[in-house]
């Protein structure tokens, strides 16, 4: 592998060159998830309402749950949406990475297709689904009174996380292609990233003796800050920048594994 597969900028503008192709491909992706459903596409909007509604009856009427450590101005159940439309975009990229190149082997024996981006569809079907589920936060926030402008930065504070998701992916897909047990080895490793990653809970309510450990976890950061955002309380600027840095060269190395196993895909299909 050359020095060169580990400059950002081709690895980006790569992906850019082929936009088109990559949007054609996600739309593919979400559509059939829903064709044949009596709602049809309009389940991205219903699924994560319905999921909204299940939260704010569950945690906010029958058990009453509050956030522990923390007066935020927000019920529980909605700090628990903030860190779930995080969670779940990396988890949806991920836990469906080790089909995305097994998926397409009539693509991957074309020597003209490029096979790098089908990794990233994942990605592309889980921003579409966390899109939506930003748009019903902002209505429950409006609905509540507690919309603030810095909110707006909720996308950026992602970035960190969707590099990371990215990287995971393309290393993923890779090992996906030469193990079948990847499709069910993976998703149990996302469920449990799940719980020890502060969705449920903030960081700070974690016992002293365990919190190195979810310093060492990426996604915590992100977590933290974007729930920052939705709160209006201030965003660890510096956790989230290192961490940036640091899913940034994740996602390179997840690239340069992909393309140094690529050539062995037709063979392995």
């Amino acid at each position: 592998m050359t020095i060169g597969t580990f400059n950002p900028l081709r690895i980006w503008s790569d992906v850019w060159r082929h936009r088109y192709l990559l949007g054609q491909l996600i739309k593919r992706d979400v559509l059939l998830r829903y064709r044949g459903a009596m709602f049809g596409v309009l389940w991205i909007f219903l699924s994560p309402l319905f999921m909204l509604i299940i939260f704010a009856f569950v945690f906010g009427q029958i058990f009453q749950a509050r956030w522990p450590q923390q007066d935020s101005g927000l019920p529980f159940w909605l700090l628990l949406y903030c860190g779930l439309i995080t969670f779940n975009i990396f988890a949806e990229t991920v836990s469906r990475a080790p089909g995305a190149v097994r998926g397409y082997p009539s693509f991957v024996k074309k020597i003209i297709f490029p096979v790098h981006i089908l990794p990233v569809v994942p990605l592309g079907a889980a921003l579409v689904h966390g899109s939506f589920n930003f748009l019903i936060l902002l209505v429950a926030l409006a609905y509540m009174g507690k919309l603030q402008g810095q909110v707006l930065l909720f996308p950026l504070l992602l970035l960190p996380a969707l590099l990371l998701g990215l990287g995971l992916s393309w290393f993923v897909a890779a090992w996906g292609v030469f193990i079948k047990d990847m499709t069910q080895i993976v998703p149990m490793f996302v469920q449990m990233l799940m719980f020890m990653s502060p969705v449920f809970y903030p960081v700070s309510a974690v016992p002293a003796v365990l919190q190195p450990v979810y310093h060492y976890n990426p996604l915590s950061a992100v977590i933290e800050a974007s729930r920052a955002a939705v709160t209006g309380q201030p965003i660890a600027w510096g956790a989230w920048g290192i961490t940036f840095v640091l899913c940034l060269v994740g996602a390179m190395l997840g690239y340069a594994f992909f393309q140094h196993s690529r050539e062995e895909f037709a063979d392995a299909l």
